[in-house]
């Protein structure tokens, strides 16, 4: 039988015009953004696949929800919609929410005592680093040697032998085990449910003295256990809020951004067991975001989460955007591009160090690929490599990421970022490193200004 083509599993209501601009203007706009796509103005991006956080497109029931959301400081009727949906979920015992994922770290790592502290992780993504290093600990990135490899299902694990050899080494100074799912430092690799297990294990044997807590980073939770439901063994077929609450039952805390797998536009949620961390958090959470029923949102917000996180394990959903994923992959690598496999649901990760293997990774080929694509055909995505991560990225991937928002694109749209990969891919061995001009001292690849090396090829 014919294999059927990709069908968005939704019915488009509203739409937005797109402003198609040309390659010499977008040079010019480039120019002026000093080559960092941060700088962009969205108008003058086709096709915008710099983050998949908060760039979604809501539902008919978020919005009805919207239109309910109840205003009040103190005790509104949407909070308590909100707490009902994420206990039932996660199983947690305090919910707070705050205006945003990095918001949800910051608090946590204000009320931890982590200075002079360890913090091991399968991969910590930027905010989370940069809020750890604030409060004055040290973040190991513990990942597989092979995680990169596409010969795995769960290449997002962590490596329980490292994870093993650093308990040991750093013993009570380790304050924290964090496992991001999906592993975004890894190409949005999934972890499994087994590996999550593994380490709970290691961290409940400790001493409670010394133990460290177990959090984990569910940004992307719902498309993590669509993996593990089609790709692990023992958990294959079962029912997707069965295997979400089971990696949070493993948790003692979880963070999440809710502009992720929540699928709304703004949001951060914050979770945890213990009642005196309970106490610590509230105070800081009124002192700095608000509230604690309201955390920094507007009731709307916290209705529109709620049916969002209801929303996101519908397996038709879940598996609708991994095609999408899948599709554009597959695309990028018939054109020859060097990808990471198996895709992943958010993003398509090109290997950008391998593609442009006449640029050392000093020389930024990921930013070169990034602002090659946005030059060939006005497509915005992100350097996840040397520009992000600084020194933390030596020997490391040089990626560029395509973030796939949430219920927005067409797969119209998707062929039209293969075709302008495909025309860059015939002249990458043309594409220029780069130069950093300026940087901040944290979180760089937000405002760095930079310059190519010598000229982009004519897109025309």
């Amino acid at each position: 039988m014919k294999k059927r083509p990709i069908i968005e599993p939704f019915r488009i209501k509203v739409v937005e015009p797109i402003r198609m601009t040309r390659a010499p203007e977008r040079r010019r706009i480039l120019e002026a953004a000093r080559y960092n796509l941060f700088g962009v103005h969205a108008d003058d991006v086709i096709v915008d696949l710099l983050t998949d956080s908060g760039t979604g497109a809501m539902s008919a029931e978020q919005w009805a929800g919207m239109i309910r959301g109840d205003e009040s400081y103190a005790g509104a009727p949407s909070f308590y919609r909100f707490d009902a949906v994420v206990r039932e979920l996660t199983g947690m015992s305090f919910i707070f929410p705050t205006h945003q994922g990095r918001a949800a770290e910051r608090i946590f790592c204000d009320v931890l005592p982590l200075r002079d502290k360890v913090v091991l992780s399968n991969g910590l993504f930027d905010t989370t680093r940069a809020n750890i290093e604030a409060a004055g600990a040290s973040g190991f990135d513990l990942p597989r040697e092979d995680a990169l490899g596409g010969t795995q299902a769960f290449g997002g694990d962590i490596d329980l032998a490292k994870l093993d050899r650093a308990l040991e080494e750093h013993g009570d100074r380790v304050a924290l085990v964090v496992m991001t799912v999906t592993n975004n430092t890894v190409g949005g690799q999934a972890v499994s449910l087994a590996n999550l297990r593994a380490v709970a294990e290691r961290v409940r044997s400790i001493t409670p003295a010394k133990r460290p807590i177990l959090l984990l980073d569910a940004c992307r939770f719902a498309e993590n256990a669509f993996r593990i439901a089609s790709d692990e063994p023992a958990e294959r077929g079962r029912p997707l809020a069965e295997i979400a609450r089971a990696m949070f039952d493993l948790a003692d805390v979880f963070t999440m951004s809710a502009k992720k797998d929540a699928i709304v536009n703004t949001g951060g949620i914050l979770g945890v067991r213990d009642q005196a961390l309970a106490d610590a958090i509230r105070v800081d959470l009124i002192r700095t975001e608000g509230f604690p029923t309201y955390g920094g949102l507007a009731g709307r917000d916290l209705e529109a989460i709620a049916q969002g996180l209801r929303e996101v394990l519908d397996p038709s959903y879940l598996e609708y955007r991994f095609a999408a994923s899948r599709y554009l992959a597959s695309a990028l690598q018939a054109a020859g591009w060097p990808v990471i496999t198996p895709a992943a649901a958010h993003a398509v990760y090109i290997d950008a160090g391998a593609a442009l293997p006449h640029l050392a990774p000093a020389d930024l080929p990921g930013q070169s690929v990034a602002c090659a694509l946005y030059l060939a055909g006005g497509i915005r995505t992100c350097e996840i490599g040397t520009l992000m991560f600084g020194a933390a990225a030596e020997g490391k991937r040089q990626l560029v990421r395509l973030a796939i928002p949430r219920r927005v694109y067409t797969q119209s749209h998707i062929d039209y970022v293969a075709a302008v990969g495909a025309e860059i891919a015939e002249v990458r061995a043309k594409l220029p490193g780069m130069r950093i001009l300026e940087e901040p001292r944290c979180l760089r690849h937000f405002t760095a200004a930079m310059a190519p090396l010598s000229p982009f090829p004519d897109f025309e």
